[in-house]
């Protein structure tokens, strides 16, 4: 297997950008490495998620995370969509684009939940077509994330890591790892998380998603509503172990909290990262941590965002 690097460089230890948080962080701009913004939100023109977005993307660095791909569906690939998708790509440069590998839509009709694929060699071969496709209209190499699952095909030939490492080589793509995900999905298919861990082509691993579930003893479901549980944590600390540093950053969907709440619980991310892996330099080019009032305000009065022109959305655009 060729050892050439095709990952991007550690990008640090971010947040997933939520609407209840955007005056916050324009007002105190809080010492983050990055902001994972999702797509959907984003695609109209104008309005205020747009002002906000590019506000702070002049300020930090941007990845997009997307849930409508549908890349496992055998429905065309919505090309209005990936068009989209590129023009806001276009517009705020994120580092990266990622979605999930599952399909959403069929016939279609989209579910609005992702659904996960049958483990199968014709599967492999599907999707890995559609990713390469994709990659070609974008000009650039996407993350696919594992999907958090409740049911599995009987039809499956293979387990879920050898399936997405084999799309990954076969579309030359590259993985998001969800921690929490590995971790509901092991729970529910009652598999060992550290197998998963292990046999992930580690090439390709250039993301990692923290998040909450709800354990409902029998079953455990991926809900981006708590805290990050102890469980994930310990999977963090053994992925550290396994990959070394990657991107991270917390998801938070619901029951979310102040931000200051969401930046302590990253920089115990952080403070895992460095106790996991002592002295590692990537770690310490972070800039999380630098500021000493970065939860709760800037004090910093010479602080000045450029100003973005903003006007009322146009009937038929997001507000």
């Amino acid at each position: 297997m060729d050892d050439a690097v095709i990952t991007q460089p550690f990008l640090g230890f971010g947040l997933g950008l939520r609407t209840d948080h955007f005056e916050h962080i324009l007002q105190h701009q809080p010492d983050i490495d990055w902001f994972e913004v999702l797509s959907e939100n984003y695609l109209v023109a104008g309005g205020k998620p747009r002002y906000y977005l590019e506000a702070i993307a002049e300020q930090y660095p941007v990845v997009m995370h997307g849930v409508s791909m549908s890349i496992g569906s055998s429905d065309p690939l919505d090309m209005t969509y990936l068009t989209a998708l590129k023009k806001l790509s276009n517009d705020i440069k994120p580092k990266w684009i990622s979605d999930h590998i599952c399909w959403t839509s069929i016939h279609g009709i989209n579910s609005h939940d992702l659904l996960p694929l049958p483990y199968t060699d014709e599967t492999v071969t599907h999707v890995a077509e559609r990713v390469a496709q994709v990659q070609d209209f974008l000009g650039e190499r996407i993350l696919l994330e594992n999907v958090s699952s409740y049911l599995s095909y009987k039809d499956s030939t293979m387990d879920e890591w050898q399936f997405l490492s084999r799309v990954a080589e076969e579309a030359d793509s590259l993985i998001l790892l969800d921690i929490n995900n590995i971790y509901v999905s092991a729970r529910n298919h009652h598999f060992d998380p550290m197998t998963y861990l292990e046999r992930i082509d580690a090439r390709r691993v250039q993301q990692f998603h923290l998040a909450g579930h709800s354990d409902y003893g029998d079953y455990v479901i991926d809900t981006h509503d708590h805290d990050i549980p102890t469980s994930v944590w310990d999977l963090y600390q053994a992925a550290l172990k396994r990959f070394g540093p990657v991107s991270t950053m917390i998801e938070r969907d619901a029951n979310i909290p102040a931000f200051p709440a969401l930046y302590q619980e990253l920089r115990h991310a952080q403070a895992l990262a460095n106790q996991t892996l002592p002295g590692n330099p990537e770690l310490q080019r972070s800039r999380l941590g630098s500021q000493r009032c970065s939860s709760t305000e800037n004090t910093n009065t010479n602080t000045h965002i450029k100003p973005l022109a903003y006007r009322k959305p146009l009937a038929g655009e997001m507000s």
